[in-house]
């Protein structure tokens, strides 16, 4: 697929928002593919048509795309009109000026289409934002690297003022992803990574008020939330819950599924289940909801083009571990091990699916163990330390990353290298 670049623009509103909406759009486009976006610059206007204006903010993104010129060029009018550009005053500030300054070697100077962009080597607001994620770039017409070109301009009157490094803790901006059992611990966790990430994150939970918490947590990222509540060990509320939030934002669409949610048999008043109680409870919620949800809204991703769906598996249910808790979770991460590998061939190429492993991980079960458990996890354990749920929402958020697109249908052993004896 070719590799072009593009220069964002915007003085009129809020600069940051505009720009990140703009990225937003072409991450959910399933025939473009952003590969890089660079820090954000801000510019002086220059000449008399600009004067009094606001100063622009200005970027540049590289992308891959399955589109020819002409209907790369026709969405890139499309989004900014979507954003509230009018281009029939040329001059006037704008919301978002978006302009394609190279499509590999291609060189056009027809009416609807100019590539290389005409007066991209004499601008040093276009030139230094490109030159950070593509300075080996040639300019066909002139034969010529942005390198090259950069050498050549004076560069006054543009400032860095939001460095790349801050924008890439943002890269799923644009991606919704809904976490299942989402209100507490691991679940949590990857929905507080997915949001500081940028993400437009489904909160879900089975009560109003344990939501209600998360959700008051996530505030401070700034990001799109909503929450929805599901009993799912009820096949009606699975059905309600793929439904809700495919549809849970302006757009329809889901960009990221993570089947978190368990059932707890350790901790509370399960955990003086009997063996069968345990077994019933396990099998409904995590391997009827997990299977159920994610085909349904596998579904729904294979038909939109894009996704990525996550399973929570066990990294012990391949090794054995004695005593009931082993073998009940043997048997029901096990079934959701097997599961993911299946689902990944069945939604390829399409929707990438694979599996979360934890190892021992300080969840609430863990922060009351006994001493000789403590033990046995420091035995059991190379870095001879729990892992934190942190660790596991880590692993979800690269899992879910564009930048791991290669990888589909495995098992991710979260665990410290853990070994049994």
């Amino acid at each position: 697929m070719p590799i072009v670049h593009i220069a964002l623009g915007s003085n009129l509103g809020d600069r940051r928002t505009n720009l990140d909406s703009v990225i937003r759009r072409l991450r959910a486009e399933p025939t473009v593919r952003v590969l890089a976006v660079s820090s954000y610059y801000e510019t002086t206007p220059v000449g008399d048509d600009y004067q009094g204006q606001s100063p622009f903010m200005n970027a540049a993104a590289t992308l891959l795309t399955e589109l020819a010129p002409m209907p790369l060029l026709r969405l890139l009018l499309e989004i900014e009109l979507d954003l509230g550009r009018d281009r029939r005053m040329a001059h006037a500030p704008r919301t978002v000026d978006l302009d394609l300054l190279l499509y590999e070697d291609l060189v056009s100077d027809e009416p609807e289409l100019t590539v290389p962009h005409p007066r991209m080597h004499e601008r040093a607001f276009v030139l230094l934002p490109l030159g950070e994620i593509a300075d080996d770039a040639i300019h066909p017409g002139l034969n010529r690297s942005v390198h090259e070109l950069l050498q050549q301009i004076p560069k006054e009157g543009v400032q860095l003022i939001l460095p790349q490094q801050l924008l890439r803790r943002r890269e799923l901006i644009g991606f919704r992803v809904l976490v299942t059992g989402s209100t507490r611990g691991i679940g949590q966790a990857i929905a507080t990574a997915f949001a500081d990430q940028g993400a437009s994150v489904i909160i879900h939970g089975r009560t109003a008020e344990s939501a209600a918490r998360v959700i008051e947590t996530l505030a401070k990222y700034e990001t799109p939330t909503r929450v929805l509540l599901a009993d799912l060990r009820e096949t009606s509320e699975l059905d309600r819950l793929a439904e809700e939030a495919w549809t849970a934002f302006d757009q329809p669409g889901l960009d990221i599924l993570v089947c978190n949610a368990g059932a707890d048999t350790l901790t509370g008043a399960a955990a003086k289940w009997s063996f069968e109680q345990k077994f019933e409870a396990l099998l409904a919620v995590d391997v009827r909801g997990t299977i159920q949800l994610s085909r349904a809204i596998g579904e729904k991703m294979q038909k939109q083009g894009r996704g990525v769906i996550l399973t929570m598996g066990w990294d012990q249910a391949e090794t054995g571990m004695e005593g009931d808790s082993g073998q009940l979770f043997g048997a029901i991460k096990g079934a959701i091990m097997c599961y993911t590998r299946s689902l990944a061939v069945s939604l390829a190429p399409e929707v990438r699916v694979n599996c979360l492993a934890p190892g021992w991980v300080r969840t609430a079960w863990g922060e009351t163990a006994s001493e000789a458990w403590q033990e046995r996890v420091r035995e059991e354990t190379p870095q001879r330390v729990w892992g934190l749920p942190e660790d596991i929402a880590n692993a979800a958020v690269w899992l879910a990353n564009p930048a791991s697109c290669y990888i589909t249908g495995q098992t991710i052993r979260i665990n410290g290298g853990a070994v049994r004896k």
